[in-house]
């Protein structure tokens, strides 16, 4: 028989025992905070009829769906979790309770090249609000004061949430009469943080179009952002609502006590979907591994599904690639390396108190595990090593004889004999 290559595709992530550990503990702090702000758990199919979520694809997004044919069904996989949200709300809107929160942590499918820190299959994050008709800013607050409490809990560093109004960047280009550039410059402009300032310049001034000083003076603004803006006294009922929203999810912000964020005019992300707060958030001190999680406010959700206006806002992790980003510049501080907290290690073979060891630490919550190799001592000792869980317990005849256990520290070798009945 001829074997066969045990492979992985390309751009499909696994880890070792002990990375997976740290990934499902991050995976965990992220559900347990979306939780914690009672915001409801989801699920939705993995594949999905290919016309449902694809009715507002197209370019890029269609070419890289995963589509098949199984029967008379047209099939695709799930490249994000916002498609399939909104094919829920939309099919149970006379159902759910508005304003409707929902968390759903999974994976979805992307068949675009696969690079080094891109997957093909990753875990997406996603916590949204959605709204029936209208939908209060003060969720465009709680959003990004939710991700800021996850990242802290991760303990990955000093990071930033970026905010912007879509509303700020449309009415500012609407009033320097360059509303049919507006998308080709907000993509220049997006680009920033890769490319500088000064080939954004240049890129500009390759769109022929007028006023790109004053486009980089706009773009600059640092330092009291709000006071500026309403400064320009541009008349342009688009820009001037998109400052009040923005005072009005600042003093949120500030209510909620959140304070690793600024205001950023360059962040100009979801061109033909956000209308209104965008975010974007950055590690401080490695912005090459780019937006860590990014998200904002739309205006009408399910709009391909249902004629009834769904408003919402919500902000998205991207798991797999931020784990792999962190894994790749060490700065995952996570030492834990086994699930249990105890390996019990046998010196013969009277199962009857082993066993009664081992439920008695289940009993009390502790996670443990038997050694059951059919070798020596030291066999089984070098195997304890290996698998570096902290305490070994070990069993011999006297201690069957005393009731007792011996515990040794596997980190600094020292060992107690306790009684444990």
């Amino acid at each position: 028989m001829k074997l066969i290559e045990p492979r992985t595709l390309s751009g499909f992530m696994e880890l070792m025992p002990e990375e997976q550990i740290v990934f499902n503990k991050y995976k965990k702090i992220i559900e347990e905070t979306y939780e914690k702000y009672s915001f409801y758990p989801l699920d939705t199919p993995v594949i999905e009829y290919a016309n449902v979520l694809l009715a507002k694809a197209g370019g890029e997004t269609e070419k890289q769906i995963y589509r098949f044919k199984k029967g008379d069904n047209d099939l695709a996989l799930r490249f994000d979790l916002t498609v399939p949200l909104a094919k829920y709300v939309a099919a149970r809107q006379n159902e759910l309770i508005f304003p409707f929160k929902r968390y759903q942590i999974g994976k979805v499918y992307r068949g675009e090249r696969a690079q080094k820190g891109r997957f093909r299959e990753f875990y997406q994050c996603d916590i949204d609000v959605i709204g029936d008709e209208d939908l209060p800013l003060i969720y465009d607050a709680q959003i990004p004061a939710i991700i800021s409490e996850i990242f802290e809990k991760m303990n990955i560093g000093d990071f930033k949430i970026r905010i912007n109004n879509r509303k700020i960047l449309t009415g500012f280009f609407e009033s320097l009469n360059l509303q049919n550039e507006i998308t080709d410059i907000l993509r220049i402009i997006d680009k920033i943080d890769k490319i500088g300032i000064e080939n954004i310049k240049k890129e500009l001034l390759e769109l022929n179009i007028e006023n790109v000083d004053k486009i980089i003076e706009f773009i600059n603004i640092k330092e009291n952002v709000i006071e500026k803006l309403e400064n320009l006294n541009i008349v342009n009922e688009t820009f001037n609502l998109g400052i009040k929203e923005m005072k009005e999810v600042v003093y949120y912000l500030d209510l909620m006590k959140v304070k690793n964020y600024y205001i950023d005019l360059t962040i100009a992300r979801g061109l033909d979907y956000y209308t209104g707060t965008i975010y974007e958030t950055f590690l401080t001190d490695y912005p090459e591994i780019g937006s860590i999680s990014s998200g904002g406010r739309y205006e009408n959700l399910a709009g391909y599904y249902t004629d009834k206006k769904l408003p919402g806002v919500g902000m998205s992790i991207g798991l797999t690639r931020l784990f792999y980003k962190l894994n790749e510049l060490g700065l995952i501080k996570e030492n834990k390396t086994n699930i249990a907290d105890y390996l019990i290690v046998p010196m013969d073979n009277n199962y009857e108190y082993i066993f009664k060891v081992y439920n008695k630490l289940r009993d009390n919550g502790k996670k443990a595990e038997i050694c059951l190799l059919d070798k020596s001592f030291k066999s089984k000792m070098k195997y304890a090593n290996r698998t570096k869980i902290p305490y070994v317990i070990i069993i011999g005849e006297n201690e069957i004889n005393t009731n007792t256990v011996v515990i040794k520290n596997m980190q600094d070798g020292t060992q107690t004999v306790e009684k444990i009945f």
